[in-house]
């Protein structure tokens, strides 16, 4: 491995825990190209904006398949390739983020089957994720508040991997240390008091 390399290995937080390493090409830029004065873009970078175009290529070609309207907005972010549909149209949302996540996971295996690399590629459709975002930051919020004045640890209601990690770095972020419990589907955030 060389030196701008670094092994990164974390609870996943797209739907699917995972023990596979993360491999993540230092954040530096490249140097500026002398011919046009813009960066390189590094090798890391042009992998993302590869996936993040051929998820948005597979989902134009589903949403003209369908007849439905929106627009693929792509950007990378955290060391991931995003991928949103805008549209005022919760279709493929579903109920509570269903066809969402399976349209997520089609993403991943187009990508996966033109690349030959997993993806972690993130969807998000008509702002859902943005939403459930922010509902499960003011969710962590309001635990946090619990916790620090009781002195007590806070149960919260089971969440997948993706929805927890939220939750995790909330609370890490407001000083407190949190855990999951249990087992798949059930598993779940318990917010710890400082001690």
């Amino acid at each position: 491995m060389s030196e701008d390399t670094h092994v990164i290995t974390a609870e996943a937080t797209d739907g699917v825990e995972s023990s596979e390493p993360i491999v993540a090409a230092d954040a530096a830029e490249e140097p500026a190209d002398e011919a046009t004065d813009a960066p390189r873009v590094s090798k890391r970078e042009e992998a993302l904006n590869n996936e993040g175009e051929i998820a948005a290529d597979y989902l134009e070609e589903l949403l003209d398949i369908a007849d439905l309207d929106g627009d693929i907005d792509t950007f990378n972010e955290g060391g991931r390739a995003h991928v949103s549909i805008i549209t005022d149209s919760d279709a493929l949302v579903g109920k509570d983020g269903e066809v969402l996540d399976a349209l997520q996971e089609l993403a991943r295996l187009a990508v996966m089957t033109e690349t030959g690399h997993r993806s972690r590629l993130m969807l998000d459709v008509a702002g859902y994720r943005d939403r459930q975002r922010a509902t499960l930051q003011d969710l962590a919020g309001d635990a946090i508040a619990e916790v620090q004045e009781s002195g007590e640890s806070v149960r919260l209601a089971p969440m997948n991997p993706y929805q927890r990690k939220i939750v995790h770095d909330a609370v890490a972020a407001a000083g407190l240390a949190s855990e999951s419990e249990g087992e798949e589907p059930n598993r779940r955030v318990v917010v710890l008091p400082k001690g």
